[in-house]
């Protein structure tokens, strides 16, 4: 039976950890041995276990590293991976997000000198001097430094960013590295990174797979009746993960609320899932109910099927989880054109796509699809399908054991 290891920051917790304890399971469901090491372990799996790690020592050693604006190299921990049974059995790793204090990336040619590695890319941060999304800034692409973006997550205070990528530069050179991206703005990107070693180095595209027949679509009625929302009213959903983040974008979907006609915000009903803001709230005049933090994924599709809209003013992203979910439940999207959001919201198709930092087309987007409902439900039917032939976790499963396999056998022939 293939085993296989997935490392990762966590395992239901964030979106990237999230999308990796999903890929586990459908590994799991088709007779594939996974198990998962993460940084912060929250479930109650037996397949998970968590990184050992000296918590104070680690600490100290952080805020040494942090002094010379250098991410995660003076944690020691990640090299006794290699005595974990979970690492000794493994036929092939699938790394995923590596940032967020629980792994040093140096260890990578060490993990990877015997058994190979897939890894998986959820940002841009495998190959830039720090961030994880750039934005307009393409100095990763000869070496960084001289950054403009110091305070982007994840920040630094002195500016290190083309050592340290330079420092990745040189482990991938010595590491056993096979490269996955969710979505094809990420393959666009990489393609001109250091993760590429050569002219020939091929980056495979897999797409993050869904549980559909857990987000699907239900009946609208009973999902409003269940969160005690209107039944004559537009509901819009918008996930509020962290209000305080830019790349969030919820100052632009603030100006776009605010530019919907007064006669049309009387018909409108906000849906946060995630905790509300008073500054968010303020001078929109539209009527707010919040979920706040919801784990659950039975009660986020009650969420996504209570809604006419899903909202998503992300700046940067790569595949958003929210987006393909609500798709899952045949809830109609509005977004902005932006990273990889365009893989999913599909002008005309799925939903509207917006200039970039564009309140006003975002708004646009808005008023269009809730004053058509004959095109608002071809693209509820249209993101259904969508879903389910081209995000299935099954299919992502498929693709994945394939490329183990292929990876494996390449290996045995070497």
């Amino acid at each position: 039976m293939l085993k296989v290891l997935q490392i990762s920051s966590s395992d239901i917790s964030g979106g990237a950890s999230i999308a990796a304890y999903r890929l586990h399971q459908g590994l799991q469901r088709v007779g594939i041995d996974s198990s998962i090491l993460v940084g912060n372990k929250q479930s109650g799996d037996r397949h998970v276990d968590q990184i050992s790690k000296r918590r104070y020592v680690n600490k100290a050693l952080s805020r040494i590293g942090a002094s010379f604006g250098l991410h995660y190299l003076t944690i020691p921990d990640t090299w006794q991976i290699k005595k974990h049974p979970f690492y000794q059995t493994a036929d092939i790793l699938n790394l995923h997000n590596l940032h967020g204090e629980y792994f040093n990336y140096l260890a990578l040619s060490a993990l990877t000198e015997n058994i190979p590695a897939v890894y998986t890319l959820h940002d841009m941060w495998s190959f830039t001097g720090h961030c994880a999304y750039s934005f307009t800034c393409e100095k990763w692409q000869s070496g960084c430094g001289s950054c403009p973006n110091l305070s982007t997550y994840p920040a630094v205070k002195i500016d290190n960013t083309q050592l340290e990528w330079r420092l990745k530069k040189w482990v991938y050179d010595k590491s056993n590295l096979t490269i996955v991206v969710p979505s094809q703005w990420l393959k666009q990107q990489a393609e001109k990174s250091i993760l590429i070693a050569n002219k020939t180095t091929q980056i495979h595209w897999i797409p993050n797979g869904i549980p559909t027949t857990i987000f699907q679509p239900l009946d609208q009625q009973l999902c409003r009746s269940v969160l005690g929302l209107p039944q004559n009213k537009y509901i819009l959903a918008f996930a509020a993960q962290n209000l305080n983040d830019p790349r969030k974008g919820s100052d632009l979907l603030q100006k776009a609320l605010q530019l919907i006609p007064t006669s049309l915000k009387q018909e409108i009903q906000l849906l946060i899932l995630g905790n509300q803001s008073a500054g968010f709230l303020a001078d929109i005049d539209i009527p707010a109910v919040s979920l706040g933090y919801v784990e659950g994924d039975r009660l986020k599709t009650i969420f996504y099927n209570a809604a006419d809209l899903l909202l998503c003013p992300t700046r940067a992203d790569n595949l958003p989880l929210v987006l393909q979910e609500a798709m899952a439940c045949g809830t109609p999207l509005v977004s902005f054109d932006i990273g990889g959001v365009p893989d999913l919201v599909r002008p005309g198709v799925t939903g509207y796509l917006a200039q970039p930092e564009d309140p006003q087309d975002l708004c646009n987007g808005i008023v269009q699809l809730l004053e058509d409902k004959t095109l608002r439900g071809k693209m509820a039917q249209n993101c259904r399908r969508i879903a389910e032939t081209e995000y299935p976790i099954e299919l992502q499963a498929q693709r994945y054991i394939e490329l183990y396999q292929q990876i494996l056998n390449q290996k045995t022939t070497a």
